[in-house]
Protein backbone atom coordinates (compact mmCIF):
# COMPACT_ATOMS: atom_id res chain seq x y z
CA UNK A 1 0.00 0.00 0.00
CA UNK A 2 1.44 3.37 -0.99
CA UNK A 3 1.30 6.27 1.43
CA UNK A 4 1.04 9.91 0.40
CA UNK A 5 2.79 12.28 2.74
CA UNK A 6 0.94 15.47 3.72
CA UNK A 7 1.90 18.80 2.22
CA UNK A 8 4.23 21.01 4.25
CA UNK A 9 2.59 23.82 6.21
CA UNK A 10 4.53 26.96 7.02
CA UNK A 11 3.63 27.00 10.72
CA UNK A 12 2.18 23.63 11.69
CA UNK A 13 2.39 20.01 10.65
CA UNK A 14 -0.87 18.55 9.43
CA UNK A 15 -1.91 15.71 11.78
CA UNK A 16 -2.15 12.35 10.03
CA UNK A 17 -3.41 8.95 11.08
CA UNK A 18 0.14 8.08 12.09
CA UNK A 19 0.96 11.29 13.98
CA UNK A 20 -2.37 11.91 15.73
CA UNK A 21 -1.96 11.05 19.42
CA UNK A 22 -4.30 8.42 20.79
CA UNK A 23 -2.96 8.34 24.36
CA UNK A 24 -3.41 11.65 26.24
CA UNK A 25 -4.01 13.65 23.03
CA UNK A 26 -3.86 16.96 24.91
CA UNK A 27 -0.09 16.48 25.08
CA UNK A 28 0.18 16.39 21.30
CA UNK A 29 1.67 19.36 19.46
CA UNK A 30 2.05 20.00 15.74
CA UNK A 31 3.77 23.39 15.78
CA UNK A 32 6.74 23.28 13.44
CA UNK A 33 8.83 25.57 15.67
CA UNK A 34 8.37 23.28 18.66
CA UNK A 35 9.26 20.15 16.70
CA UNK A 36 12.40 21.83 15.35
CA UNK A 37 13.31 23.11 18.81
CA UNK A 38 13.21 19.59 20.25
CA UNK A 39 15.18 18.14 17.34
CA UNK A 40 17.82 20.85 17.66
CA UNK A 41 18.27 20.23 21.38
CA UNK A 42 18.54 16.45 21.16
CA UNK A 43 21.75 14.57 20.45
CA UNK A 44 20.59 11.06 19.55
CA UNK A 45 17.63 9.83 17.54
CA UNK A 46 16.26 6.29 17.30
CA UNK A 47 15.55 5.02 13.81
CA UNK A 48 12.89 2.33 13.48
CA UNK A 49 12.40 0.23 10.34
CA UNK A 50 11.45 -3.28 9.26
CA UNK A 51 13.43 -5.58 6.94
CA UNK A 52 12.05 -8.98 5.93
CA UNK A 53 9.56 -8.88 8.77
CA UNK A 54 12.27 -8.17 11.37
CA UNK A 55 11.91 -4.82 13.20
CA UNK A 56 15.01 -2.82 14.13
CA UNK A 57 15.48 0.32 16.23
CA UNK A 58 18.95 1.86 15.92
CA UNK A 59 20.29 4.87 17.87
CA UNK A 60 22.34 7.33 15.85
CA UNK A 61 23.38 10.97 15.65
CA UNK A 62 21.61 13.33 13.29
CA UNK A 63 21.49 16.87 12.00
CA UNK A 64 18.76 19.15 10.72
CA UNK A 65 18.85 21.66 7.88
CA UNK A 66 15.53 23.49 7.53
CA UNK A 67 12.89 20.86 6.68
CA UNK A 68 15.25 17.90 6.29
CA UNK A 69 16.67 15.53 8.89
CA UNK A 70 20.01 13.96 7.96
CA UNK A 71 21.58 10.73 9.19
CA UNK A 72 24.89 9.32 8.05
CA UNK A 73 27.34 6.47 8.44
CA UNK A 74 29.25 3.80 6.61
CA UNK A 75 27.87 2.54 3.27
CA UNK A 76 28.17 -0.93 4.85
CA UNK A 77 25.61 -0.03 7.53
CA UNK A 78 22.58 -2.33 7.35
CA UNK A 79 20.36 0.49 8.54
CA UNK A 80 21.48 2.93 5.86
CA UNK A 81 21.51 0.31 3.10
CA UNK A 82 17.95 -0.63 4.05
CA UNK A 83 16.65 2.91 4.32
CA UNK A 84 18.04 3.99 0.95
CA UNK A 85 15.74 1.46 -0.73
CA UNK A 86 12.79 3.68 0.18
CA UNK A 87 11.20 1.65 2.99
CA UNK A 88 9.10 3.37 5.65
CA UNK A 89 11.05 4.77 8.59
CA UNK A 90 10.08 6.15 11.98
CA UNK A 91 12.53 8.45 13.78
CA UNK A 92 12.11 9.50 17.40
CA UNK A 93 13.91 11.99 19.65
CA UNK A 94 13.20 12.27 23.39
CA UNK A 95 14.35 14.84 25.96
CA UNK A 96 13.83 14.08 29.67
CA UNK A 97 13.21 17.28 31.63
CA UNK A 98 12.45 15.79 35.03
CA UNK A 99 11.21 12.96 37.20
CA UNK A 100 7.68 13.33 38.56
CA UNK A 101 7.18 11.71 41.96
CA UNK A 102 3.57 11.13 42.95
CA UNK A 103 2.04 9.94 46.21
CA UNK A 104 1.23 6.56 44.70
CA UNK A 105 3.52 4.29 42.73
CA UNK A 106 0.98 4.16 39.90
CA UNK A 107 1.02 7.89 39.15
CA UNK A 108 4.79 8.44 38.98
CA UNK A 109 5.79 9.91 35.64
CA UNK A 110 8.37 11.99 33.79
CA UNK A 111 8.36 15.43 32.25
CA UNK A 112 9.55 15.13 28.69
CA UNK A 113 9.52 16.54 25.19
CA UNK A 114 9.54 14.11 22.29
CA UNK A 115 9.20 14.08 18.51
CA UNK A 116 8.11 11.32 16.14
CA UNK A 117 8.84 11.62 12.42
CA UNK A 118 7.50 9.31 9.70
CA UNK A 119 8.60 9.13 6.09
CA UNK A 120 11.01 7.62 3.59
CA UNK A 121 14.66 8.62 3.27
CA UNK A 122 16.61 9.33 0.10
CA UNK A 123 20.34 9.17 -0.59
CA UNK A 124 22.11 12.52 -0.82
CA UNK A 125 24.03 12.40 -4.10
CA UNK A 126 24.84 16.07 -4.62
CA UNK A 127 28.33 16.83 -3.29
CA UNK A 128 27.42 20.28 -1.96
CA UNK A 129 24.31 19.01 -0.17
CA UNK A 130 26.33 16.15 1.30
CA UNK A 131 28.91 18.57 2.67
CA UNK A 132 26.11 20.77 4.01
CA UNK A 133 24.66 17.76 5.82
CA UNK A 134 28.02 16.85 7.37
CA UNK A 135 28.46 20.45 8.45
CA UNK A 136 25.01 20.26 10.08
CA UNK A 137 26.03 17.09 11.97
CA UNK A 138 29.14 18.78 13.34
CA UNK A 139 27.44 22.03 14.30
CA UNK A 140 24.50 20.18 15.82
CA UNK A 141 26.82 18.36 18.23
CA UNK A 142 29.33 21.16 18.92
CA UNK A 143 28.61 24.56 17.41
CA UNK A 144 31.78 26.23 16.13
CA UNK A 145 33.79 23.01 15.78
CA UNK A 146 33.67 22.74 11.97
CA UNK A 147 35.59 26.00 11.49
CA UNK A 148 38.61 24.71 13.44
CA UNK A 149 39.01 21.13 12.28
CA UNK A 150 40.25 19.61 9.02
CA UNK A 151 37.38 19.25 6.57
CA UNK A 152 36.52 15.81 5.15
CA UNK A 153 38.80 14.51 2.41
CA UNK A 154 37.47 13.17 -0.89
CA UNK A 155 38.11 9.65 0.36
CA UNK A 156 36.22 10.31 3.60
CA UNK A 157 33.30 11.81 1.70
CA UNK A 158 33.20 8.81 -0.62
CA UNK A 159 33.20 6.52 2.42
CA UNK A 160 30.22 8.26 4.05
CA UNK A 161 26.61 7.59 3.14
CA UNK A 162 24.20 10.43 3.92
CA UNK A 163 20.42 10.06 3.89
CA UNK A 164 17.82 12.84 3.99
CA UNK A 165 14.42 12.42 5.64
CA UNK A 166 11.94 15.19 4.77
CA UNK A 167 10.18 16.69 7.77
CA UNK A 168 6.65 16.57 6.36
CA UNK A 169 4.92 14.18 8.76
CA UNK A 170 5.81 14.79 12.40
CA UNK A 171 4.38 15.52 15.82
CA UNK A 172 5.59 16.36 19.29
CA UNK A 173 4.40 15.13 22.66
CA UNK A 174 5.12 17.11 25.81
CA UNK A 175 4.46 16.61 29.52
CA UNK A 176 5.13 19.33 32.06
CA UNK A 177 4.12 20.12 35.62
CA UNK A 178 3.57 18.33 38.94
CA UNK A 179 2.18 14.86 39.57
CA UNK A 180 -1.54 14.19 39.21
CA UNK A 181 -2.64 12.02 42.12
CA UNK A 182 -5.96 10.48 43.02
CA UNK A 183 -7.80 13.02 45.15
CA UNK A 184 -7.75 10.80 48.26
CA UNK A 185 -3.97 10.40 48.01
CA UNK A 186 -3.30 14.11 48.48
CA UNK A 187 -3.76 13.57 52.22
CA UNK A 188 -0.93 11.00 52.39
CA UNK A 189 2.16 12.16 54.34
CA UNK A 190 4.44 11.46 51.37
CA UNK A 191 6.68 13.96 49.57
CA UNK A 192 5.57 14.57 45.99
CA UNK A 193 6.92 16.87 43.31
CA UNK A 194 9.41 17.15 40.50
CA UNK A 195 13.14 16.46 40.21
CA UNK A 196 14.31 18.61 37.26
CA UNK A 197 16.96 17.07 35.01
CA UNK A 198 19.21 18.62 32.36
CA UNK A 199 22.30 17.82 30.33
CA UNK A 200 25.33 19.50 31.91
CA UNK A 201 28.89 19.33 30.60
CA UNK A 202 31.66 18.76 33.14
CA UNK A 203 35.30 19.83 32.82
CA UNK A 204 36.88 18.93 29.45
CA UNK A 205 39.53 16.19 29.40
CA UNK A 206 42.52 16.75 27.13
CA UNK A 207 43.60 14.15 24.61
CA UNK A 208 46.80 12.55 26.01
CA UNK A 209 48.57 13.48 22.74
CA UNK A 210 47.42 17.10 22.79
CA UNK A 211 50.18 19.70 22.68
CA UNK A 212 50.69 21.37 26.04
CA UNK A 213 50.35 24.80 24.45
CA UNK A 214 46.84 24.13 23.12
CA UNK A 215 44.02 25.39 25.32
CA UNK A 216 40.41 24.24 24.96
CA UNK A 217 38.37 26.77 22.95
CA UNK A 218 35.54 28.75 24.45
CA UNK A 219 32.86 26.59 22.87
CA UNK A 220 34.35 23.59 24.68
CA UNK A 221 34.72 25.26 28.08
CA UNK A 222 31.23 26.78 27.91
CA UNK A 223 29.51 23.87 26.19
CA UNK A 224 25.75 23.59 26.61
CA UNK A 225 22.81 22.33 24.62
CA UNK A 226 20.25 24.75 23.17
CA UNK A 227 17.10 24.50 25.27
CA UNK A 228 13.44 25.22 24.88
CA UNK A 229 13.20 26.63 28.41
CA UNK A 230 11.17 29.82 28.49
CA UNK A 231 13.08 32.73 30.02
CA UNK A 232 9.88 33.84 31.74
CA UNK A 233 9.71 30.52 33.55
CA UNK A 234 13.09 31.38 35.06
CA UNK A 235 12.45 35.04 35.75
CA UNK A 236 8.98 35.03 37.26
CA UNK A 237 9.47 32.60 40.19
CA UNK A 238 12.67 34.39 41.22
CA UNK A 239 11.41 37.90 40.44
CA UNK A 240 14.59 38.49 38.45
CA UNK A 241 14.01 40.82 35.45
CA UNK A 242 14.51 38.98 32.16
CA UNK A 243 16.74 41.83 30.96
CA UNK A 244 19.45 40.95 33.49
CA UNK A 245 19.64 37.25 32.54
CA UNK A 246 22.74 36.91 30.28
CA UNK A 247 22.55 34.86 27.10
CA UNK A 248 25.86 33.21 28.04
CA UNK A 249 27.33 32.43 31.44
CA UNK A 250 30.04 35.04 32.25
CA UNK A 251 32.02 32.47 34.25
CA UNK A 252 34.19 29.69 32.88
CA UNK A 253 33.23 26.05 33.38
CA UNK A 254 36.39 25.55 35.47
CA UNK A 255 35.29 28.25 37.92
CA UNK A 256 31.72 26.99 38.13
CA UNK A 257 32.95 23.48 38.97
CA UNK A 258 35.35 24.77 41.64
CA UNK A 259 33.73 24.02 45.01
CA UNK A 260 35.73 26.80 46.69
CA UNK A 261 34.62 29.50 44.27
CA UNK A 262 31.51 31.67 44.41
CA UNK A 263 30.78 34.76 42.26
CA UNK A 264 30.59 38.13 43.98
Amino acid sequence: MSYKAPEVSEENFTPTQRTTLKRVPKRGHYERDLVYQILDEGLVCHVGFVVDGQPYVIPTAYGRVEDKLYIHGSPASRMLRSLQTGIDVCVTVTLIDGLVLARSAFHHSMNYRSVVVFGTATTVQDADQKLEALYAFSEHIVAGRWAEVRPPSRQELAGTLVLALPLTEASAKVRTGPPVDDEADYELPVWAGEIPLKVVATQPINDPRLGSEIEPPTYVCNYSRPTGVDEKAIALPTEIPISVIPEECPYSLELVLDEDWLPN
